[in-house]
């Protein structure tokens, strides 16, 4: 089977279709077909769903075309209204596409219609119609109206008439069809159905990086959840919340009122937590920015306790609150000199608030947006699945962890609900039928809990009132003990120990989880001389994890190498260019701990590419040529034997262990002036484990020339 350009289908690609066919579409042809047309990406994808629901070549091609037509011929632009507007007095009647917001009018007793793109207002609309659909009565459905110009007599009467109006969202859901089929799909196969879903390239993106954009999606399958995220410019924070579901709205941060989002007292009219499963704030950092406070005031109270007043009587709203801005600064400088929440407005940079919030994403692990990224296999139609969280909002997937695992004392409620609330936001999205394996309910509590932990951190560096607080959990029937730690902690935990010079250094290292002591990967720079590093501890393991910075092949074996005048290499997976690319840096790492007048050899045992063996023989016959005459002599051998264990190895008796040998690193950013180009510690790891073992009698498997 093949594509639109001819391009076979992958085997997932191939089962989406099969077990999915009429509610997945091809996410390239969204952006096919928008154009310069201002809509969201749902209402393309619904319209593609009704003509593209297949993978039949012919069939797309015509139906891409049918919807490239509906929109250029329906879709209003607002500088073509009049236009518009012309033909449908012209015609009498016209189909039109276009963001429609109702209002009651007390003095008529009517409701009214404004149409944005048109331009126009005050069109009579329907009270079966309104019932029907209560979230035109706040901020604005996207629908397809078919128009009608009646000019009448009466000047006081509009003479636009809505013959029919259809809001473009899914009819139904079948939630038991939707949990059944996705029991055909393995996790993996899952999340990068989902990761498709929302318009992204799964392949530009590792496992953990994939989990924080689907934790984006929790606002829209968790009832009153609390999300924040702050990052760089460009990383799509707010694509999600305005593109993706017809249950969330995105205003601006600083565009707010008491009367607009919860409710207005004069009228009595509930805002838009009363009628939208998310409120997403976009643009709400700057320090700059005025914000009433009595409205953080009431929606702290929301925040806590889903309620806020009109007059003496008390409310209940289960929107969530998504909040999305940039950081001013780096993550090195906010760890050593403020806060992750240093860019909030003051009003607010309020304990209060931030302690209500359930889940900091880093935004700044996500990269940039770049056109490799966006997907072009099959996804869901995003109303499709906005659908199906929509249906799930009423549920509770974190029953099963609460009976597994127990908290440490010192977490909160508010600590453990912020946790089991993130957990069961990803459980909905990954496990809908609720059949999570222990192993992986595990990762996601631990992955759940440091969102959690984000918070809490920082908040005790804005109010030091704040008791600490040991964020761990146990198996309870394995009685395993799990701590929990930020990445950036981890990553950057000297300067975590420069703002809390006062603190005792012991009890910080107790806290830390994953990555071990400073020394662990933040280690001394290295000696000038050659000399071997005394006291080095064998046993050492080292935890890296996915997306860390801030690793190199220097801090991981420099001081392990000192002293060596021969090291061995083993990892059967030196074959393709990239992987004899990390054998040079590897060299060219040695080159510069290597002082005047000495020398190493180093050696290389692989595996034969079965496939391209010449190709592998070429690559590494250049890095031969390339390092003659150099202090490093460097040799290597190919095998047809089976290898698995990586390791390298040196005569002075140190074994390094390494689960994924050195291709430690992820893909190269296809920016040509990334500085993770030159520079290792820029670059974002896979997961990885170290292990430094000692031992005299280490055995060399290639002979030197």
């Amino acid at each position: 089977m093949e594509d639109l350009d001819g391009r076979p289908t992958t085997g997932l690609q191939r089962k989406i279709v099969d077990h999915f066919e009429g509610k997945v579409v091809r996410k390239d042809l969204t952006q096919l077909v928008k154009g310069n047309a201002v809509v969201p990406s749902y209402v393309l994808e619904y319209l593609l769903g009704q003509y593209c629901p297949t993978d039949d070549e012919d069939l797309i091609r015509r139906g891409v075309e049918k919807v490239r037509d509906i929109v250029n011929r329906h879709y209003v632009h607002r500088d073509e209204s009049e236009l518009v507007k012309s033909e449908i007095r012209q015609k009498g009647t016209h189909k039109i596409i276009d963001r429609v917001s109702v209002s009651l009018n007390e003095k008529r007793d009517v409701y009214l219609a404004t149409f944005s793109n048109l331009g126009i207002s005050g069109v009579e609309i329907a009270e079966e119609t309104v019932t029907q659909h209560p979230k035109l009565l706040t901020g604005g459905v996207w629908c397809i109206v078919d128009m009608e110009y009646l000019h009448a007599e009466d000047s006081a009467r509009s003479p636009w008439v809505i013959d029919t109006i259809k809001p473009i969202q899914l009819a139904g859901f079948d939630l038991d069809e939707y949990t059944s089929l996705r029991s055909n799909f393995d996790l993996e196969e899952w999340i990068d159905l989902v990761v498709q879903s929302i318009g992204l390239n799964p392949e530009s993106f590792g496992r953990r990086t994939k989990l924080l954009h689907l934790v984006r999606l929790i606002p829209f399958c968790e009832r009153n959840y609390n999300f924040i995220e702050l990052g760089p410019k460009g990383t799509g924070k707010s694509h999600i919340f305005s593109e993706f579901s017809p249950h969330g709205i995105l205003i601006s941060g600083g565009d707010v009122t008491k009367a607009k989002l919860f409710v207005n007292n004069n009228t009595g009219d509930i805002g838009l937590v009363g009628y939208w499963d998310v409120v997403g704030f976009d643009e709400f950092a700057g320090k700059g920015k005025r914000v009433q406070r009595d409205l953080v005031d009431i929606m702290k109270n929301y925040m806590a306790n889903r309620s806020f007043s009109r007059g003496r009587d008390t409310m209940t709203a289960e929107a969530s609150l998504a909040f999305i801005g940039n950081t001013d600064r780096s993550v090195p400088y906010m760890l050593k000199h403020s806060n992750l929440f240093e860019a909030l407005p003051d009003t607010y940079y309020d304990p209060a608030f931030i302690d209500r919030l359930h889940f900091y994403l880093p935004g700044w692990e996500i990269d940039k947006v770049r056109s490799e990224m966006f997907a072009d296999g099959y996804g869901f139609i995003v109303d499709y699945l906005a659908e199906g969280l929509h249906t799930l909002r009423q549920e509770d997937y974190s029953l099963p962890a609460q009976k597994r695992f127990e908290f440490d004392s010192s977490m909160t409620k508010r600590d453990q609900d912020g946790t089991l609330k993130t957990l069961s936001g990803l459980l909905k999205i990954l496990y809908p039928g609720g059949d999570c394996p222990p192993d992986v309910l595990r990762d996601l509590t631990e992955f759940a809990m440091e969102g959690r932990v984000r918070v809490k951190r920082h908040l005790r560096r804005i109010d030091e009132t704040f008791e600490p607080v040991d964020f761990r959990f146990t198996d309870r029937r394995t009685g395993e003990d799990i701590s929990v730690e930020t990445l950036e902690h981890d990553q950057h935990r000297m300067l975590v120990r420069a703002y809390h010079r006062d603190e005792d250094e012991e009890q910080e290292d107790g806290d830390a989880n994953g990555a071990g002591s400073d020394g662990d990967v933040l280690t001394e720079e290295a000696k000038s001389n050659w000399e071997p590093v005394p006291d080095l501890e064998s046993g050492r393991h080292v935890v890296v994890k996915e997306n860390q910075t801030g690793v190199s092949y220097k801090r991981l074996f420099a001081d392990y190498l000192r002293g060596a005048q021969r090291i061995e290499i083993i990892d059967p997976y030196i074959r393709i260019y990239y992987q004899v690319q990390n054998v040079l840096e590897f060299c060219d790492m040695l080159l510069r701990e290597l002082p005047d007048g000495e020398e190493v050899e180093v050696s290389l045992l692989t595996g034969a590419d079965t496939e391209n063996q010449d190709e592998q023989e070429e690559h590494l016959e250049n890095l031969k040529d390339s390092l003659r005459g150099s202090p490093i002599g460097f040799d290597y051998e190919i095998t047809w034997d089976s290898l698995h264990a990586r390791s390298i190895k040196t005569d002075t008796g140190w074994k390094i262990s390494l689960d994924r040998g050195l291709d430690i690193f992820q893909a190269k950013n296809e920016n040509p002036f990334d500085l993770g180009r030159i520079n290792q510690e820029a670059r974002r790891c896979k997961p990885f484990e170290v292990t430094y073992l000692q031992d005299e009698d280490v055995s060399f498997q290639v002979e030197p020339e």
